[in-house]
């Protein structure tokens, strides 16, 4: 176990140590949750756009997944393991390179943004049923967890956890949803509509695709933009 937690501090320090003016931006702004604000707010839509009023259904479990990755990430793991982030342990002071002096909570096994995000991930790849919208999401995810390490918060393995953790949690609720969905006829085990149909279109998926790719790109711009005032 020592072995690991070593090799844990060590793989931080080492992408901790790729830092630049201008990816400190484009990650400061990436790991805002309030940035995703519109993909969430159209991933919503995509899913009234498809199922109607028998969205509220798919929000409820969407909302639990929700739930259950912030409460399970940080009561259990957090509060249970009680591993020092990085930005907290005294062996690594002066050695991280925290963005703008973050250090975050005190505990930080498993990382909830990773929780979260591969939560979402999961639970809406299979919901969607679109490569394309697969390759997106899980990049975002991914995007999104590194970020923490980039920031000096978590380790590498809190990232790990997190996103062991949060696939677990968005596979169960999605075979919970999909057990309760299958009931009200929502969609049949092979993920298409009582109807033969397919239960989303690919034009509204396809938006959530776009506006988080357009939400990167703004972030980079900004990113870019924010750089010569800091000189």
């Amino acid at each position: 176990m020592e072995t690991l937690l070593q090799l844990d501090q060590e793989l931080l320090l080492y992408f901790n140590s790729f830092t630049s003016p201008l990816f400190d931006n484009f990650f400061w702004l990436i790991t805002s949750k309030s940035i995703w604000f519109p993909m969430y707010a159209i991933l919503l839509y995509a899913i009234f756009k498809s199922q109607g009023l028998k969205g509220f259904i798919t929000i409820i479990f969407l909302g639990l997944m929700v739930l259950l990755c912030d409460q399970i990430s940080t009561n259990i793991f957090k509060e249970g393991f009680e591993r020092f982030r990085p930005s907290h342990e005294p062996a690594l002071e002066g050695m991280v390179d925290l963005l703008n002096g973050k250090k975050g909570g005190k505990f930080g096994f498993v990382s909830s943004h990773a929780t979260n995000s591969f939560g979402l991930a999961v639970f809406s790849l299979f919901l969607f049923r679109f490569n394309w919208y697969t390759f997106f999401i899980l990049s975002w995810a991914m995007l999104n967890s590194y970020s923490r390490i980039y920031m000096g918060v978590h380790y590498p393995g809190d990232i790990l956890g997190g996103l062991l953790l949060g696939s677990l949690i968005g596979w169960f609720v999605y075979w919970l949803y999909k057990k309760v969905a299958s009931r009200f006829l929502l969609f049949q085990d092979n993920g298409l509509s009582s109807g033969g149909q397919r239960e989303f279109a690919l034009s509204p998926v396809r938006l959530v695709i776009f506006s988080g790719m357009f939400t990167i790109i703004i972030i980079f711009l900004s990113a870019k933009i924010l750089l010569p005032l800091m000189f």
